[in-house]
């Protein structure tokens, strides 16, 4: 199959040894990740280092560290790490360079600098003047919508479990075209996209596990399933989350 991204390769030797990304297990053990289908996530607890990577991919690959295409340029401030200097993206043969990195994270940043890109040509979609979801939205209808690398950092994070679901047929549509999508997330809505492949970053080593596997699954159908005692549980009964 011929991705925009087939691999990534990390040199530690890159990445000095006092820097917090050599502290992060399931970072520290992975030099070679493989992308064998259009859609991978990226699944984990926070911290485990899935936004770091997927930003590092972004990056390397060519997008402004705080979203929009390849031809965005501006910073509001350095927050990435220097882990993109470390990689090496195995690129798809004869592939365009097209794409989007979207991020909840500084979506706000990102729409500020759309309205100042905008020309005649390409008008502004006036993103300040909806509410947050719906302009999260928009970039996705607007954007989502031929063959390219589209890179999203929790997008989940601005939309409604109705908007995820538009979402998921958005990146069906792309897909078709033959779009590429890396997405870390802790939706179950998301990660049930069929075919997709799920790489977890939990108990400390990169590994693909099936959506029943998921953490973001279990807990979502434990609540559903038995909402009344859980919540006794943890409100009355001294229970800890992380034991349940």
């Amino acid at each position: 199959m011929n991705l925009f991204i087939q691999n990534v390769l990390i040199n530690w030797e890159k990445i000095p040894e006092g820097s917090y990304l050599q502290r992060i297990p399931a970072l520290r053990k992975a030099d070679e990740i493989a992308f064998r289908q259009p859609v991978t996530f990226f699944a984990g607890e926070n911290g485990t280092g899935k936004s770091t990577l997927l930003e590092a991919i972004a990056v390397a690959y060519g997008f402004n560290p705080e979203g929009g295409s390849r031809n965005y340029s501006f910073s509001t401030y350095d927050s990435h790490s220097q882990l993109w200097n470390a990689l090496t993206l195995g690129r798809g043969v004869g592939k365009s360079r097209w794409g989007y990195f979207l991020r909840a994270e500084s979506f706000y940043n990102m729409a500020t600098k759309e309205m100042e890109y905008a020309d005649i040509s390409h008008p502004s979609m006036r993103l300040h003047e909806r509410s947050h979801g719906e302009s999260f939205l928009a970039v996705i209808q607007s954007k989502l919508s031929s063959c390219g690398l589209y890179i999203l950092d929790e997008p989940e994070s601005a939309l409604s479990p109705q908007r995820q679901l538009t979402l998921l047929v958005e990146m069906k549509r792309a897909v078709d075209s033959g779009a590429q999508f890396l997405v870390a997330t802790h939706s179950p809505i998301l990660l049930g996209y069929p075919g997709a492949e799920i790489l977890s970053f939990d108990e400390g080593a990169l590994h693909l596990v099936e959506y029943e596997e998921t953490e973001s699954y279990q807990v979502t159908e434990m609540f559903i399933n038995n909402r009344k005692y859980l919540l006794n549980r943890l409100f009355y009964n001294g229970g800890n989350e992380d034991e349940l």
